[in-house]
């Protein structure tokens, strides 16, 4: 879809009465994706680990037990998550530093779009509400939601529906009736299994044939996701 100026969306799925809308806050409203895979190669290698980049994608979304045992079918039963994560979230936060994590394009223009009609909005987030605060606070975006849901609110984190489930809950909408905006494989089958409406924006890596199969519609940016609701039957 990149270079596609006829076409900004795809739709494979019918979407309509939506009543709320749900979003992953890495690599959908924040431009963060690139440097948590930055970051975790880095990570790794200050503890002596050859980390690839498909193997960093690989930990996009997952709630901490997921990636724990991730990262042991990487490097094997004896690595030690909690030490490379927490070297990871120390070198992330030396790099951001005073300055903030841009937004993604679109953003504001979908958030506008979707109060205007009514749409009440939560995040649907793997990482902490302290997190979720540092980054949204800088760039005006964290009062805007209607609520924030995180890993540490549900039983089971991404790729589990849990956290969908709980994001719907709060907005007192059905699960059906709400649209999933995410870009990782693990936030998709969570979206999926919780019976959301999924738009994905993809950031790190393009859809393959199993994504495809779960989402409603593609997008190249959340700028096309108006466009794409603004064509709905809301």
């Amino acid at each position: 879809m990149k270079g596609s100026i006829a076409m900004a969306y795809q739709i494979f799925k019918p979407i309509a009465s939506v009543q709320g809308a749900l979003f992953d806050m890495d690599g959908v409203i924040l431009d963060s994706e690139g440097l948590y895979t930055r970051f975790w190669r880095e990570a790794a290698a200050a503890f002596g680990y050859d980390m690839s980049y498909t193997q960093a994608i690989g930990l996009r979304g997952l709630n901490r037990e997921t990636a724990a045992r991730q990262l042991e079918s990487y490097f094997g039963p004896g690595v030690d998550y909690i030490q490379i994560r927490n070297k990871r979230t120390e070198l992330m936060d030396a790099f951001v530093g005073s300055d903030s994590i841009p937004p993604k394009p679109g953003i504001h223009t979908l958030l506008d779009a979707l109060k205007s009609a009514g749409i009440p909005t939560a995040i649907c987030t793997a990482s902490p509400r302290e997190r979720v605060k540092k980054y949204l606070d800088p760039i005006g975006l964290f009062d805007r939601f209607d609520a924030i849901v995180t890993t540490y609110d549900v039983q089971n984190g991404k790729p589990a529906p849990d956290i969908y489930l709980k994001g719907a809950e709060v907005l007192g909408v059905h699960p059906c009736r709400c649209i999933a905006m995410e870009d990782s494989k693990a936030g998709l089958l969570s979206a999926s299994s919780a019976g959301c409406m999924i738009i994905m924006v993809p950031d790190q890596d393009q859809p393959d044939a199993e994504d495809l199969h779960r989402i409603h519609a593609l997008c190249d940016s959340l700028t096309d996701v108006v466009g794409l609701i603004g064509h709905s039957p809301l």
